[in-house]
């Protein structure tokens, strides 16, 4: 795939997903545009001195007038992927209106702005959007215990289907991903008992991020595409 001469703004690039992400687009020639709100997490980011990065400093991407800080300093923009958002635990009986808010401003409401950002800025070629949403976008039922991030992933899966059919006369093309469980140090963590073989890799889980974003992907758009390994 070639990303040359190609600029790319990926939310949640400082995260384990998200540096596979961005160093995947570094191999194929691409500008990276990735926001971080703690200094220890730009520190700490493998691809921090790239020639080909720029990290930009923002708040919260669920405010618009960060979100727009951001996408000002990607210029002229081929794709935009967003990995950014959180996850909690809790039953709908242990959730109250601040966790559930919480739940949508992370991962639904700042993919939406970003989403609507990305869509002003590609230029006459079109473009490429990609969401990350979650297996209990797709199997509501795997929502259970969890159910306000299920229902903010749910909304991120249904905004990708409904972008895809804004944006197609435009040239471009929007898609997700549902990841399972990803292979993480902080997943194994927290569940050192499962079989972290069946769990997909971070780097598995990008390069389908990177096609889906690529100049290759001529076809593809309005998918929520599950990558759950053997999981």
């Amino acid at each position: 795939m070639d990303f040359a001469n190609k600029t790319v703004v990926v939310t949640g690039g400082t995260g384990a997903l998200g540096t596979a992400v961005v160093g995947a687009l570094l191999q194929y020639g691409a500008r990276c545009v990735v926001p971080y709100v703690h200094e220890a997490e730009m520190a700490r980011f493998a691809h921090r001195d790239h020639k080909s990065l720029t990290l930009v400093a923002v708040r919260d991407l669920s405010d618009e007038a960060d979100v727009g800080k951001l996408y000002a300093q990607a210029g002229s923009l081929w794709a935009s992927i967003h990995i950014a958002g959180g996850f909690a635990m809790g039953k709908v009986a242990d959730t109250d209106k601040a966790a559930l808010m919480a739940q949508i401003d992370q991962n639904l409401v700042s993919c939406f702005l970003c989403c609507r950002a990305a869509v002003k800025a590609f230029g006459a070629n079109g473009g490429r959007i990609v969401n990350v949403a979650a297996r209990p976008a797709l199997e509501w039922r795997a929502g259970a215990g969890m159910s306000a991030y299920a229902i903010a992933k749910a909304g991120v899966a249904v905004l990708t289907t409904t972008l895809a059919e804004e944006a197609a006369k435009d040239g471009v093309l929007v898609n997700a991903v549902a990841p399972s469980i990803m292979d993480t140090a902080a997943n194994r963590a927290a569940m050192p008992k499962t079989d972290h073989a069946a769990w997909p890799k971070v780097e598995e889980v990008a390069a389908t991020i990177v096609f889906l974003a690529s100049p290759d992907n001529r076809v593809t758009r309005g998918a929520v595409v599950p990558v759950y390994g053997k999981a």
